[in-house]
């Protein structure tokens, strides 16, 4: 079986909203989605748009997905089945997303991440250049940035 990444469609949505319920360390129900304006409607419409794209890794079902927000520079959910963690399915999504961001003209790109050093994602994005900016999200993570050097923009 061939690990494939391709764009996200709206038609995947249902799927990735499942899927971020069975992550290891950062799952979220489709109910506590809901509750924070996130529908597999809304989500899917925005894909749609164009305003959030989105890269899926699938072998028979999605392993993981990645989002961002082509307005703000965000990215905003990375997301993996235990199975297909530490097999850099996450690095590749995450650099698809990065660089759909680095197309729409952004320069700094920005996400949220846990503030504790023992979970994962905390190691993962520094591994990959990210850097706190010593701000706190609404639900208290921590803001990394990733600034494109000058010469590369």
């Amino acid at each position: 079986m061939t690990l494939n990444f391709r764009a996200a469609l709206g038609s995947d949505i249902a799927e990735c909203i499942q899927l971020r319920g069975l992550t290891r360390e950062n799952a979220v129900s489709a109910a506590r989605l809901a509750e924070l304006g996130i529908t597999q409607a809304s989500w899917a419409a925005q894909v749609s748009d164009g305003s959030l794209p989105g890269w899926i890794a699938e072998q028979e079902q999605i392993l993981g997905y990645c989002f961002a927000d082509v307005q703000s520079g965000e990215i905003v959910v990375l997301a993996l089945l235990p199975q297909a963690e530490g097999k850099g399915i996450g690095q590749q999504l995450i650099q698809r997303a990065m660089q759909t961001l680095r197309q729409h003209g952004h320069h700094r790109l920005f996400l949220a991440c846990s503030r504790n050093p023992v979970v994962r994602s905390y190691g993962f994005y520094r591994h990959l250049g990210w850097r706190s900016t010593g701000e706190l999200s609404g639900q208290h993570d921590e803001i990394l940035e990733y600034c494109y050097p000058p010469q590369a923009r």
